[in-house]
């Protein structure tokens, strides 16, 4: 921005403020930094050790970790009333690490072992990677995409004639039983957990220049504790492909989506951002 001399006749002087002062403006909103991030999620248990702790270092920015949902699994009595019997299955579609922790949770209940011929097909690496913790991992027998289970759909069609589980949340699926029902099949879908939104009415959304979603029932939770709430400048994240449908289902613009070829994790997604919006 500089300033130009003009006459006004015997008697005045003054300035004449050139157009870059609005280049200057543009700049200056450009330029604007991110300095509050709400997760929704709670917080690592040692955050120092956590990817997160870069991004604060790095990029000087305070976050915030908030439980936007609470988890209720089914009881194996519940189980049991959608009339699923494990043994009937020869392979398990999984979306979510949620899901791997209850149905192993249920299988322990009923004193069932899952066999070693049993097939897992799951949505991403970082989901198929998390069976382990409960049985060994044999790459002839997990499948996974790279980030969405429409990857691997082709896999499951060719074996379409085993009879597959489906075990999802009460606010997940739709989209993937609908593919499956159009190729015919052979699945059951049943719920294994519920999500319930946590009160977060306690929080100025407001405050916040950027607000981070991992699953479709934090979406749901956002509206569910602010039905009136507006996006406007906020810049939003959301990891999965069921998180990022959810959010355009309810109009949110989506600036930051994870998992990609370049970015496997949101915090990875999340510092490129940062990086490029300085």
């Amino acid at each position: 921005m500089h300033a130009e001399n003009f006459a006004c006749g015997s008697n005045c002087c003054g300035y004449f403020w050139t157009i870059e002062i609005i280049d200057f403006q543009r700049n200056k909103i450009i330029e604007m930094k991110i300095k509050n991030i709400l997760f929704s999620q709670p917080q690592p248990v040692d955050l120092d050790k956590s990817p997160y702790k870069n991004m604060i270092t790095k990029y000087g920015v305070h976050l915030t970790f908030e439980k936007f949902i609470k988890i209720e699994g089914v009881t194996a009595n519940e189980f049991r009333l959608d009339k699923v019997y494990l043994q009937e299955y020869g392979a398990i579609i999984f979306t979510s690490r949620n899901a791997i922790d209850h149905l192993f949770r249920i299988a322990k209940e009923m004193r069932y072992e899952m066999p070693d011929s049993m097939k897992y097909y799951c949505n991403s690496e970082f989901t198929a990677a998390y069976i382990q913790k409960y049985v060994q991992y044999r790459k002839r027998k997990v499948f996974h995409g790279k980030q969405t289970l429409d990857e691997i759909m082709d896999v499951i069609i060719k074996n379409k004639d085993d009879k597959f589980l489906f075990p999802c949340s009460d606010v997940q699926g739709q989209g993937i039983t609908d593919v499956l029902d159009k190729n015919n099949v052979n699945y059951k879908r049943v719920t294994i957990y519920n999500t319930v939104s946590s009160d977060i009415t306690h929080l100025d959304l407001k405050k916040f220049d950027m607000i981070v979603l991992f699953t479709p029932a934090g979406v749901k939770s956002l509206f569910d504790n602010y039905p009136d709430f507006e996006q406007g400048d906020i810049i939003f994240g959301g990891f999965g492909e069921n998180t990022i449908q959810a959010m355009k289902e309810a109009n949110l613009r989506v600036d930051i989506v994870a998992p990609t070829d370049k970015n496997p994790s949101m915090t990875m997604a999340i510092e490129e951002y940062l990086k490029n919006n300085k």
